[in-house]
């Protein structure tokens, strides 16, 4: 698989306004359509392969492997076949748990570095919910308003939608 950016990527990267982490920011700029993932995980670590496939979930990278059997020929006197409509873009509680833990550490407060910890030691739903609850509150404390509520907005789009209720209750109850 040799991942390439989309234009969604090559925006963000060019606006600086994306809500991307410095190491998301690296794996994209290096996601050209050369190199396969074996060689982006040389240069980024073992993680480049989670972080691919989140960016990849997340519209800012398309796998050229996805692509590939598309522009191959049909063979002679073969049907038509319709194209697959586009995959829903899968939510899931650990983008939503690694999301936030890439905005916890570019903060550079003591407790941002807290809350970082209790969110990566956090192990069963509940706790990483809670733990998500906890430091999206006390984002708008660490950051602006403005950037704590676009955080807030990405987490609960990477959830699925029993968790971002679950998260919505827990905001309610404290509110």
């Amino acid at each position: 698989m040799q991942p390439r950016k989309t234009d969604l990527a090559r925006t963000a990267l060019q606006a600086h306004r994306a809500p991307l982490d410095m190491r998301q920011r690296r794996l994209l700029i290096l996601c050209d359509g050369q190199r396969d993932l074996a060689q982006l995980t040389g240069m980024i670590g073992p993680e480049a392969s989670a972080m691919v496939i989140q960016l990849i979930q997340a519209g800012y990278l398309v796998s050229s492997a996805a692509l590939e059997p598309a522009t191959l020929p049909a063979p002679p006197g073969a049907a038509p076949v319709a194209a697959p409509a586009p995959a829903e873009r899968r939510r899931s509680l650990v983008a939503a748990r690694i999301y936030l833990l890439g905005i916890l550490e570019l903060q550079r407060h003591p407790q941002a570095a807290a809350l970082f910890h209790a969110l990566q030691r956090a192990r069963s739903d509940e706790d990483v919910i809670a733990s998500l609850h906890t430091a999206l509150m006390a984002l708008p404390g660490l950051t602006s308003p403005g950037y704590a509520e676009r955080v807030r907005q990405r987490v609960v789009e990477a959830m699925p939608d029993a968790h971002a209720a679950q998260l919505a209750h827990a905001a309610i109850a404290t509110a």
